[in-house]
């Protein structure tokens, strides 16, 4: 029987969604952590990865200025370097090319704060309240070179209230984020792409 699957996280933040993964990931979890990175070095998430004792690496995309292509050439190597099984993107916020997600096509997720397929991209929340919407939330999918596009793997949804602001919608979608992405990193692990569905 082969051990469990080897999971690196890509930040650029804080790294909230990362530690909700990488606490989900004991006992027995077919899976384990093997690399947290980001493109930057002042990254919050980073100090968190290293006390839990997980190997962290950074590639700042900025001496690339705009060469996409060499930036995710260098975020390879750490990625290959791990063995990583699985690629999980937790508030990494550069837009991969095509050529980079092919490589790990299958095998990468995403989690993004809105319910896919409505509000790609960026500001999903103040978008969600301009549009009226009665509930928003967030999805887990599986990463394709379309931008938040992808076959979803799991969804988490939240009722909008009527004095909701951008910021306490995304803290209550939040909430959701950190159930949701372990529950379907958990089932993607073992094989299972049966989706999930919270509320």
């Amino acid at each position: 029987m082969s051990g469990p699957k080897k999971v690196a996280i890509l930040i650029s933040g804080g790294g909230s969604n990362m530690v909700s993964l990488v606490e989900s990931m004991t006992g027995d979890h077919p899976a384990r952590p093997c690399l947290v990175m980001s493109n930057d070095a002042q990254a919050g998430g980073l100090k968190k990865a290293a006390a839990a004792g997980i190997a962290t690496a950074v590639v700042d995309h900025r001496p690339f200025k705009g060469d996409r292509e060499d930036f995710e050439a260098e975020l390879c190597k750490p990625i290959l370097e791990a063995g990583a099984d699985i690629v999980c993107l937790a508030g990494f916020m550069r837009v991969l090319t095509a050529g980079f997600v092919s490589r790990f096509e299958g095998r990468m997720l995403n989690i993004h704060p809105s319910l896919l397929p409505k509000y790609k991209g960026l500001h999903t929340h103040a978008r969600a309240l301009e549009a009226g919407d009665a509930e928003h939330g967030c999805t887990v999918h599986e990463v394709t070179p379309l931008l938040d596009d992808g076959p979803i793997l799991g969804q988490a949804r939240v009722p909008v209230l009527g004095d909701d602001t951008p910021d306490t919608l995304a803290a209550r979608v939040l909430v959701q984020e950190h159930k949701l992405y372990p529950a379907v990193l958990r089932r993607f692990a073992a094989g299972d792409r049966t989706r999930i569905d919270l509320s």
